[in-house]
C-alpha cells in the first residue's frame, strides 16, 4: 500500500499541487477564521450560594443554616466537596461538582442542586431568607473596563450603566454584560427618639403606612363601548418629597401630623456601601464584558470596543472609559507574538537543514514542514479547535515529530540517488522500509498525550486541544511526508555527478563509527554508565526547582489588602487611599484599580474574586512593562507592612493556570473552634520561624466583638414588650430600621428610621432609648427591660470542608524562593505537631493543586502508555526490540535535568508536557533505528555489520531532526510560559540523540547478543578512524 502511494504520488503530479493548494489555501482559511482565546474554554464545576439570615452570629448560621444546607448537598452524587463559611448573617457555601462531569452535563447537575436546596427552605430558620444561588461563578468578563463617575448623582451613574449595558449586549457574539460597583442610596428619616415617644408613635405604624403607600396594585378595567379600558391606582409616593407628605396617627382622628412633622427625610448615600471602585484615584464602576464561547475573542472585542467608541458620544464629558483587562488585545498580542515565534522556529528549522542537507533537501524538508502547519490549522477551523495558549504551544511541542518524518524519506532519497537509483526507485525504497515504522512511531508519539486529552475529568476538558492538535498534525506530516515529499524531492534533488555504493563515507560518519564500535566492544560498561547516569538524574531531580505553572508576563499584578475582621467598610477604604497614592507615585505604574469591599467580576479565568467582606481591599495595578513586575512586588512585599502595620498586605503576581489561593497552605479539621485556632498559630509560628513564608495568617481572620444585650426576660413579659421590638429599637439607634422602598425605576432604594446622628453617639446611649410594647401600648424604657450591654469576642468567620470545622493556615513564598522550596522548608516540622483523635491535618496550596494535577495525570497516562506499549509490540511482533525502545526512554531524563539545572528554570506542568513530547521523539528515532536494523538482519547481512550500517544510516535524520528542534526551541525561550518547556526539549533531545545513537544500538547487540567478530575487529577499527 505505502509503495502505491508514493508511485501515485510522483506519477500524479496534478494530484500532488491540488494538496499543495488546499494546504495553503486551506491553511490560510483556517489562520483568518480560527477561534481566538487567551485559555481554553473550560468549565468552572463550581457553583456559590448564599443564604442571608439577619442577626444571626457566625456559630448560630453555621449550626441552624451552613449545616441544613450542606446536608442537602452531600446526597448528590455529583458532589466532590462542599465548603461553607459562616459569617454574621450570612452563610456561603461552595458547592464543588466532581470533575468528571463535562460541559454538556453541568446545567442539569445545577438543576438538581436548585431543587434540593428548594427542598430545605421550609427547614431553615424563622428569619433566614431564601437562598440564592449564583451557578454563573465561572463566567469570564474577558473585556474589563472602568468607567469613572465623578460629578454624576447616584441615578445618573444607574443610567449611564444602563446605556452601557444595553449598547453592549447587542453586540454580535456578546454573552453578557455585567456592571459592578454603583453608588448605593438611601432614604433616611431622622426621628428624634423623644419625639415619637411622645407622640406613643410605633415604628410598626410608619413601616405599615410606607409599606401600603408603595404597593403596586391590582387594578380593574372597564368597557367604553368597543374598548377595554384599565385602571390604575398610582404608589403614594414616587420621591422623598412624597413619602413627607404622608400621614401618621390613627384613622378618622383630625390631629394626625405629616412625616415632615416630625422627621427630616434626607436622600443620601449609604453609609455602608457594600463595594467602593476607584480608578486612578477617581471614582468609577466596573463594566463587565463576556463573549460567547463559540465566537472568536478576538473579533467581538474589536467590535466591542467601536461600540463603546460610538457610546462615548451620547455620554457626560467628565465620564471616562478606561481598560482594565481586554482579553481581545492580549489573545491578538499573544497570538501574533507566538507566529512570529513559530515562523523564527521554522526558518531556523529549514535554515539548519539547508546547511546541513543542502539547500535542495532543506527546501523539500521545510516546505513540507510548512504544508503540515497549514493543514493543522485547517483542520483546527474545521473541528472548531480554538487557537489559544494550549493548542499554540502544541505545535512547538510536535515541532520535532513534525519535521522527523520528512528527514526520513528526504535522508533516503537523497542516499539512494547517491547510490545511482532514480528519485522514484529512491523514494518508494525508503518509504516500503521506513512508512510504517514512521506511521507506527507517530501513533505512539499521539497516544504519549492520549491520557491527558481524553482524559474524562478537568484536566482532560482543559488540554484536548493539546492532543488534538498533536494529533491532527502528526498524522498530516506522515501523510505529506508520504505523498508531497517524494514529489517534491523528484523536483529538487538532483543525483551526484559522482555515485557510490557506500554514501556513509567521510569524516562525520567515520567518527561516530568508532565510536559506536568502541560502544559495542564495551557493552555492559557502556550500559552500567547510561544507568548510572540515569540514577543520577534521578536523584538531582530533587534539586530541580518545582512549580506548578510559570508567572504571567502579562503586565498586570495584584496587591491583597485586609484590614483586621470586622473593620467599617470605610475605615479600610481610607487607608486603601493611602495605598493607592503610594502605587501610582510608582514610576512603572500606568493604572491602579481599587476595589474596596470585595473583588472585581471575574475577569480572566485564573482570578479568583473575592466575596463580600467590608475588611477587604484590592488593587490591580498596571505596569508598562511586565518584567518589572517581580523587582516591584520584592519591594513592595518588603515596604508596605511597615506602612500599614495593623494590615495584612501581600503582592501576587499573575500565574498561568489556576489559582492556588496561597502557595504555602495547611488546613486543620476537628470540632472545637480553640483547639483548632491553637493548631492554626502553631503553624503560623512555623513559618515565621523558618522565614522562608510571608504574610503568614489564617482564613479564619481575628474574633470580632459582639455586644448583646442581658434582657430580664420577667420584667420584658411583665411590660408586654419582644426581644423582636427589642431588636428594632436597636437597629434605629444604630444603622437605622428599614421601614420600606422606594421604587424609582427598576431599583428599590431603602428606606431607613433611624436616630439623627447627634443622638447615635455610643453603646451606652442605647440604655437612654424606649421599646415600644404592643401589650401596653406605649413605650417602656430600655433599662427597665436590659440589665446590661455585654462586650464579648466571638467566631468571625467559620469555615467548614465537607462538613468539618476546618481552619487554614496560608502564606506565601519569600521572592527568593519557589512555593515548593518554601513548603519543604517547614513541612516535616509542621507534620510532627501532635492532633489529638478527633482533628486531622492535610496540606493545601501550590502542594494540592500540583499534587491534583498530577495525581489527574497519573491515574489517564498509564491508559495512554499501555496503548503505546500495545503498539509498540504489534509494530514488531516481538518483545526484545520493545523492550529495548522502552528501556531508553527513562533515560532521556538526564538532559532534562541538566538543561533545567544549568537554566534555572522550574520544573512546571509545561515541562511535563515537553518530557511527554521527548519521550516521543526518542521512540520515534529508536523504533525507524530498530526496524532499519531488523530489516538489514532479514536482507542477510551480518548481525554485527546490520546494527552498524544501520545505526550509521540513522545518524544524519537523529541529528538534523534534533538539532533542527533544539534550534527551533530558541524563540520559544524568552516566553514565560513556554521557557520550561523549551529547556525541557533542548537538553533532553540532545541527550536522547545519544542514547538513539548509542544506547540502542548497544541495547539491541546485547539483547540479541551479537558480537563483533575478532577477525573484523582491526578493520572495524581502520573503518572508523577512515
Amino acid at each position: 500500500m505505502a509503495l502505491s502511494i508514493t508511485r501515485a504520488s510522483i506519477e500524479r503530479p496534478v494530484a500532488v499541487w491540488l494538496t499543495i493548494i488546499f494546504c495553503v489555501l486551506g491553511g490560510y482559511w483556517g489562520l483568518n477564521t480560527v477561534g481566538r482565546l487567551e485559555d481554553p474554554s473550560f468549565t468552572l464545576k463550581t457553583a456559590l450560594i448564599f443564604v442571608p439570615y439577619p442577626g444571626a452570629t457566625a456559630m448560630e448560621v453555621e449550626e441552624e443554616v451552613a449545616d441544613v444546607v450542606e446536608n442537602a448537598l452531600q446526597q448528590m452524587k455529583q458532589l466532590d466537596r462542599v465548603e461553607s463559611k459562616s459569617m454574621p448573617g450570612m452563610a456561603q457555601i461552595t458547592v464543588e461538582i466532581e470533575m468528571t462531569y463535562g460541559p454538556d452535563e453541568i446545567p442539569q447537575v445545577w438543576d438538581e442542586m436548585r431543587r434540593r436546596i428548594s427542598d430545605i427552605e421550609g427547614d431553615l430558620p424563622a428569619g433566614a431568607q431564601p437562598p440564592i444561588i449564583n451557578d454563573d461563578f465561572g463566567d469570564v468578563y474577558g473585556m474589563f473596563y472602568a468607567v469613572t463617575t465623578e460629578g454624576l448623582s447616584p441615578s445618573e451613574q444607574r443610567d449611564l450603566a444602563t446605556t452601557l449595558q444595553l449598547g453592549l449586549v447587542t453586540v454580535d457574539g456578546v454573552a453578557k454584560a455585567e456592571v459592578q460597583g454603583l453608588s448605593e442610596e438611601v432614604i433616611t428619616l431622622s426621628i428624634p427618639s423623644a419625639r415619637l415617644e411622645k407622640l406613643g408613635l410605633p415604628p410598626t405604624q410608619i413601616l405599615g403606612i410606607l409599606a401600603d403607600e408603595n404597593q403596586v396594585f391590582t387594578n380593574g378595567e372597564i368597557t367604553e363601548g368597543p374598548a377595554r379600558i384599565g385602571l390604575s391606582v398610582p404608589p403614594g409616593y414616587v420621591s422623598p418629597e412624597g413619602i413627607e407628605e404622608l400621614r401618621l396617627g390613627t384613622a378618622g382622628n383630625v390631629g394626625q401630623i405629616a412625616v415632615s412633622d416630625i422627621a427630616t427625610v434626607t436622600r443620601e448615600a449609604a453609609e455602608q456601601p457594600s463595594q467602593i471602585i476607584r480608578q486612578n484615584g477617581k471614582a468609577a464602576f466596573t463594566l463587565g464584558v463576556s463573549a460567547l464561547t463559540d465566537r472568536n475573542v478576538v473579533a467581538v472585542g474589536q467590535e466591542v470596543s467601536a461600540r463603546l467608541e460610538r457610546l462615548k458620544s451620547e455620554l457626560p464629558e467628565s465620564v471616562e472609559i478606561i481598560p482594565i483587562y481586554e482579553q481581545h488585545v492580549v489573545v491578538d498580542e499573544a497570538v501574533s507574538s507566538f507566529l512570529v515565534s513559530l515562523g523564527q522556529s521554522v526558518a531556523i528549522v529549514v535554515g539548519a537543514l539547508m546547511l546541513t542537507m543542502g539547500w535542495r533537501a532543506g527546501l523539500v524538508v521545510g516546505a513540507t514542514l510548512g504544508l503540515t502547519v497549514f493543514s493543522t490549522l485547517f483542520f483546527m477551523s474545521v473541528f472548531g479547535i480554538q487557537m489559544e495558549r494550549i493548542s499554540l504551544g502544541a505545535l512547538i511541542i510536535a515541532m520535532g515529530m513534525l519535521v522527523d518524518n520528512a528527514i526520513v524519506i528526504t535522508e533516503g532519497m537523497v542516499i539512494g540517488m547517491a547510490r545511482g537509483k532514480s528519485a522514484e526507485d529512491a523514494a518508494a525504497e525508503t518509504e516500503s522500509s521506513t512508512s510504517i515504522p514512521l506511521l507506527g512511531a507517530t501513533v505512539i508519539g499521539i497516544m504519549a498525550f492520549s491520557g491527558i486529552g481524553l482524559s474524562p475529568d478537568a484536566t482532560g476538558e482543559f488540554l484536548f486541544s493539546l492532543f488534538a492538535v498533536i494529533a491532527i498534525s502528526l498524522l498530516s506530516s506522515w501523510v505529506l511526508a508520504v505523498t508531497v515529499t517524494p514529489y517534491l524531492g523528484k523536483l529538487l534533488l538532483k543525483a551526484p555527478k559522482n555515485t557510490s555504493d557506500d554514501p556513509y563515507k567521510g569524516p562525520f560518519y567515520g567518527i561516530y563509527r568508532g565510536v559506536l564500535w568502541t560502544a559495542l566492544r564495551a557493552r555492559i560498561p557502556v550500559v552500567l554508565t547510561i544507568i548510572g547516569i540515569t540514577v543520577w538524574s534521578v536523584m538531582a531531580f530533587a534539586q530541580v526547582k518545582q512549580a506548578f505553572f510559570p508567572a504571567s508576563n502579562t503586565p498586570i499584578f495584584y496587591v491583597e489588602f485586609q484590614m483586621p475582621q470586622g473593620t467599617d467598610i470605610n475605615t479600610t477604604d481610607e487607608e486603601m487611599q493611602r495605598l493607592e497614592r503610594i502605587l501610582m507615585d510608582e514610576d512603572a505604574v500606568t493604572g491602579v484599580t481599587a476595589l474596596v469591599g470585595r473583588g472585581a467580576s471575574r475577569f480572566m479565568l485564573t482570578y479568583n474574586p473575592e466575596q463580600a467582606d467590608a475588611s477587604y481591599g484590592q488593587l490591580i495595578v498596571r505596569v508598562a512593562d511586565a518584567a518589572t513586575i517581580a523587582t516591584i512586588a520584592s519591594r513592595l512585599n518588603q515596604d508596605l507592612p511597615a506602612e500599614f502595620p495593623h494590615a495584612l498586605i501581600r503582592v501576587e503576581e499573575i500565574v498561568f493556570g489556576p489559582p492556588s489561593g496561597a502557595d504555602v497552605a495547611v488546613r486543620f479539621s476537628g470540632p472545637d473552634p480553640v483547639i483548632l485556632r491553637q493548631f492554626a498559630d502553631d503553624a503560623m509560628r512555623i513559618y515565621e520561624e523558618a522565614g522562608t513564608i510571608t504574610n503568614p495568617r489564617t482564613n479564619w481572620r481575628q474574633r470580632e466583638i459582639l455586644v448583646e444585650p442581658i434582657v430580664d426576660e420577667a420584667r420584658m413579659r411583665l411590660a408586654g414588650a419582644t426581644r423582636g421590638a427589642i431588636a428594632d429599637t436597636i437597629r434605629y439607634g444604630t444603622s437605622g430600621l428599614r421601614v420600606g422602598d422606594l421604587r424609582e425605576d427598576d431599583v428599590l432604594i431603602p428606606i431607613h428610621l433611624r436616630l439623627p446622628e447627634s443622638e447615635r453617639d455610643g453603646v451606652d446611649r442605647l440604655r437612654d432609648l424606649s421599646v415600644w410594647s404592643d401589650g401596653a401600648g406605649s413605650y417602656v424604657p430600655m433599662a427597665n427591660l436590659v440589665e446590661r450591654f455585654d462586650p464579648r469576642l466571638v467566631e468571625a468567620l467559620i469555615h467548614r470542608r465537607d462538613r468539618e470545622r476546618t481552619i487554614t493556615a496560608l502564606g506565601g513564598a519569600r521572592s527568593d524562593l519557589t512555593a515548593d522550596e518554601a513548603f519543604r522548608s517547614v513541612r516535616t516540622e509542621i507534620e510532627s505537631i501532635p492532633l489529638p483523635d478527633g482533628y486531622a491535618m492535610e496540606w493545601g496550596g501550590e502542594f494540592e493543586s500540583a499534587g491534583d494535577a498530577q495525581a489527574s495525570l497519573g491515574k489517564q497516562l498509564p491508559l495512554g502508555f499501555l496503548v503505546m506499549l500495545t503498539i509498540s509490540i504489534l509494530m514488531f511482533n516481538k518483545i526484545r526490540q520493545p523492550l529495548i525502545l522502552w528501556l531508553v526512554v527513562p533515560m532521556s531524563l538526564t538532559g532534562m535535568v541538566l538543561g533545567l539545572l544549568f537554566t534555572g528554570l522550574p520544573f512546571t506542568f509545561t515541562a511535563l508536557l515537553g518530557f511527554l513530547s521527548l519521550s516521543g521523539m526518542l521512540m520515534k528515532n529508536a523504533i525507524v533505528l530498530i526496524e532499519e536494523i531488523d530489516f538489514l538482519r532479514a536482507q542477510g547481512v551480518p548481525d554485527y555489520k546490520a546494527v552498524i550500517d544501520g545505526s550509521v544510516s540513522r545518524l544524519r535524520p537523529v541529528v538534523l531532526a534534533a538539532g533542527t528542534t533544539i534550534f527551533g526551541m530558541i524563540p520559544l525561550l524568552p516566553d514565560a510560559f513556554f521557557a520550561s518547556m523549551a529547556v525541557t526539549i533542548m537538553g533532553g533531545l540532545a541527550f536522547a540523540s545519544v542514547l538513539t545513537l548509542v544506547a540502542v544500538p548497544v541495547l539491541y547487540a546485547l539483547l540479541f547478543r551479537i558480537r563483533p567478530p575478532k577477525r573484523d575487529a582491526q578493520s572495524d577499527g581502520l573503518a572508523a578512524t577512515a
